[in-house]
């Protein structure tokens, strides 16, 4: 694909993987319409973005939980930008607790995120990518969608739903000239899940190796697909 004047939507886009990417999308010649659920870290966000590549950005309010809230977003991207080339699908949240202890609501927030807002957010995308002629539509997974770990029932559950949902949507729409890939990564340095980022665990992946990924992905020859991709820290601390 080439990149430079596309648009892509990246949800989850002000800190982290999402920023990460974003920030890449935006230095490839890009334009950026990224969500978060936080105002402040909105409108600080695009104000660096838009200094920092040829490509422009736009930051819009979105808790992709919310379906009338995915397509107000949706549209007010095709209302900055006239249409959508790319989707990362990136927002996501993690609880850790025993299935005993963890309360309904935060099992339904997890899910709800993880798996329900990626529904949502490639249920809007799909028609307006044809309207294009196609596009590509990348999902953010992760390696707890292959290996269950206890206190993660629910972002297991969300992960491995995850990447079932990416492997069906993506022999449902390759014949529309869509491609779908999903991410795995192991640990990156972020505050996700409540950790900071920090020097002591720079044997971790950094946010800009997940990014640097879907630059490639997007780069592929249009014949090829890497629909599943598997990154892992190279040297993690010997057990």
């Amino acid at each position: 694909m080439d990149l430079k004047g596309k648009t892509a939507v990246v949800t989850g886009g002000t800190k982290g993987i999402g920023r990460a990417i974003a920030q890449s999308l935006v230095n490839a010649g890009v334009n950026v319409s990224f969500s978060a659920r936080h105002e402040s870290e909105i409108e600080r966000a695009a104000a660096e973005l838009n200094q920092a590549g040829s490509g422009r950005a736009a930051g819009f309010f979105c808790d992709v939980r919310d379906e009338a809230q995915v397509k107000a977003f949706f549209a007010q991207t095709v209302e900055k930008f006239g249409g959508i080339d790319i989707v990362v699908n990136n927002a996501g949240i993690g609880m850790f607790a025993t299935v005993e202890s963890m309360s309904a609501d935060d099992f339904r927030a997890v899910i709800e995120t993880n798996l329900c807002g990626v529904f949502y957010c490639c249920h809007e995308a799909i028609p307006l990518l044809k309207q294009r002629g196609g596009g590509y539509i990348i999902n953010i997974s992760s390696l707890a969608g292959t290996n269950a770990h206890p206190r993660m029932a629910a972002y297991n559950a969300s992960k491995f739903g995850l990447n079932g949902f990416s492997e069906a949507l993506m022999q449902e729409v390759r014949h529309d000239n869509i491609k779908v890939s999903y991410i795995m990564p192991g640990s990156v340095n972020t505050e996700f899940g409540g950790d900071e980022p920090s020097d002591e665990k720079s044997w971790q992946l950094q946010p800009a190796d997940v990014a640097n990924t879907v630059i490639n992905l997007l780069l592929y020859p249009d014949r090829a697909l890497a629909s599943r991709i598997e990154l892992r820290p190279s040297r993690p601390p010997k057990k």
